[in-house]
């Protein structure tokens, strides 16, 4: 019974991860296998799957040896693609809507992206995990756990976030939708501070760094779920950003909820059931790859595997800091081990240092190697409390006095999305206010973001980075008038359900909205 109904949840999507320099030779070919969602389809059916996607690749090559291939259009699937690594692919099939499309490729594939990237701060490269041990056994007991508790991440939600999820589709495990077409992955959300309250942050910064001595520590400063500041590489950043809205700010710790969106919103008899299905698949997908494992036994599969995605594992401490046991133990002590991740700009392992004053959290990345192990964060956890805690006091206070709540971004008359690409910055309606949005102008504006990722990738192609500017402005069915405008790596999305009905009324209330929040950036004059 278990297993009919993880089949039945996995209905219209297919996950995996393979190794093309695995499994070349005859009766080898699942060695290349290093993840499959669901887990409990027959061996030969998740070849069968892997074995069409090796040969689009290889095909697609033909033509475009330069550029990896992205996305193969079936009659009944889309087949999207995304190479992590060299060799190493991530590809998605999902079935097509009969009635309408009700997601973005460009959606699915950043969706890929963000699993590798969240894979790699905490992990490592999955290439140098296979080299470690090429049996497969380390990477596969590492991805799977790893890739199921992203998929369930999303299992308690918050209110704020039913815009995107009043869709209800029985306990299906499902993909960003046309609900989603405001919003935009892969972006940090910054708050806007007055500039007595930069100068202080600024100050904070200055005396976190001057903890460092010769060698240089990295800081990450939330307020509530908005990027404050940060000295990370855009990359680091946003992975880290993403982790810490999801798991570490104080929302998160306080009702487990997360802005993540993979499974559709229903009643709780609903979610519980979900969270079965994907426990059951996590369990079988367990047993496959060990069935599998040919590692000799007390290797490295024997050893703790941290799985940092799982939820209500973090609180917050007496002291303000945010402990976990995610990590494990020291080997010589009970006390649990302090978090470690993966920095991709430096390509070093840094402890992760999390400490929170109300609604304000402080995110101190120490090298590792810069100092002696759990004595030596203790001792950094001493200097924050000593020397960096009362300037947290007087931030939060200040940005507290400044904030004008969940809906400080929403203006009057526009639903909008602004991304600011060179800076991987995103800013939009508050998702309470998306949801007064019909479903007609959430398709129109979503097949209008599907036309603009198809002529961005063809402006990339083309013009070997040179910028060029894009509008394109639609009546939808429902009368709403839907606005995109692309210029210097600035992208402006709009829904406007009230404007008048010429099209120069719509074109006026974008200029205003450009000028007074987007210092004209996307005005025409």
């Amino acid at each position: 019974m278990g297993m009919s109904a993880a089949t039945t949840a996995a209905e219209g999507i297919k996950f995996c991860i393979f190794d093309l320099r695995r499994g070349q030779q005859e009766g080898q070919e699942l060695d290349k296998i290093l993840f499959f969602f669901p887990a409990d389809l027959p061996f030969s059916a998740q070849l069968s799957v892997i074995g069409l996607s090796e040969g689009l690749i290889t095909f697609t090559r033909i033509f475009s040896p330069e550029a990896a291939c992205e996305v193969i259009e079936a009659e009944r699937h889309s087949h999207v693609f995304y190479e992590a690594e060299p060799d190493i692919w991530m590809v998605m099939v999902v079935e097509k809507n009969e009635s309408e499309a009700i997601w973005r490729i460009d959606a699915l594939r950043k969706v890929l992206k963000e699993v590798h990237s969240l894979f790699l701060m905490f992990h490592g490269s999955i290439r140098t995990m296979i080299e470690k041990e090429p049996a497969g056994g380390l990477i596969r007991s590492h991805l799977y756990p790893f890739i199921m508790d992203y998929l369930s991440a999303c299992q308690k939600r918050s209110l704020l976030d039913n815009c995107c999820w009043d869709f209800l589709l029985g306990k299906k495990l499902q993909l960003p939708s046309f609900r989603d077409c405001l919003k935009e992955r892969g972006t940090v959300q910054m708050l806007t501070v007055s500039r007595e309250a930069a100068i202080e942050v600024q100050s904070l910064v200055r005396v976190l760094e001057s903890f460092a001595g010769n060698t240089q520590f990295y800081s990450l400063i939330l307020f509530q779920d908005l990027l404050v500041s940060t000295t990370l590489s855009p990359v680091d950043t946003i992975n880290l950003f993403t982790y810490a809205v999801l798991r570490l700010t104080p929302r998160a710790l306080s009702s487990g909820v997360s802005s993540w969106s993979y499974l559709r919103k229903g009643s709780t008899t609903s979610n519980v059931a979900t969270g079965s299905i994907l426990a059951q698949s996590a369990s079988v997908s367990e047993q496959n790859f060990r069935s599998r494992d040919t590692s000799p036994p007390g290797g490295d599969n024997s050893h703790h595997i941290a799985r940092p995605l799982q939820p209500d594992r973090w609180s917050k401490g007496k002291d303000g800091f945010l402990v976990t046991d995610i990590w494990g133990a020291e080997a010589s002590s009970s006390t649990s081990a302090t978090p470690t991740i993966w920095l991709q700009q430096t390509e070093e392992r840094v402890y992760v240092c999390a400490y929170q004053y109300r609604s304000l959290t402080l995110i101190l990345l120490v090298p590792v190697a810069s100092i002696l192990g759990e004595q030596g964060v203790s001792a950094v956890k001493q200097q924050i409390l000593e020397n960096a805690s009362l300037k947290m006091l007087k931030i939060e206070e200040k940005l507290s006095k400044g904030w004008a709540g969940e809906n400080a971004y929403h203006v009057s008359g526009y639903r909008y999305l602004l991304v600011d690409g060179d800076r991987d910055v995103s800013r939009a309606s508050p998702p309470g206010k998306v949801t007064t949005l019909t479903k007609e102008s959430l398709l129109a504006l979503s097949k209008v973001r599907e036309e603009v990722d198809l002529e961005k990738g063809r402006m990339e192609h083309d013009n070997a980075g040179q910028e060029k500017d894009l509008e394109v402005c639609i009546r939808a069915k429902n009368n709403a008038w839907v606005i995109a405008r692309i210029t210097k790596g600035k992208e402006l999305y709009m829904v406007l359900e009230k404007a008048n009905e010429t099209v120069l009324y719509a074109s006026d209330a974008v200029e205003k909205f450009s000028n007074r929040y987007c210092n004209g950036a996307f005005s025409l004059d």
